[in-house]
């Protein structure tokens, strides 16, 4: 039962990761098509959103990885 417990957290983590990372980025893509001006700092703003974001799943696999352990 913990191993199901594992691939769900980090599945739904990945997941949730990769719906984040196509919304900032399409988000940013489309700020940058209107102000090509502000290309630096939205790029700069975008990057910390992605690591933002990408901390869910690392935070999945630590979850699970506990959840194994326990078994």
């Amino acid at each position: 039962m913990g191993l199901i417990a594992a691939a769900i957290a980090v599945g739904l983590g990945a997941l949730g990761a990769g719906i984040g990372n196509g919304l900032i980025v399409g988000r940013t893509v489309e700020g940058i098509a209107r102000q090509p001006e502000l290309r630096g700092v939205l790029q700069t703003t975008m990057f910390i959103g992605v690591a933002l974001v990408e901390a869910l799943p690392i935070i999945a696999v630590v979850i699970a990885f506990i959840v194994m352990n326990k078994n």
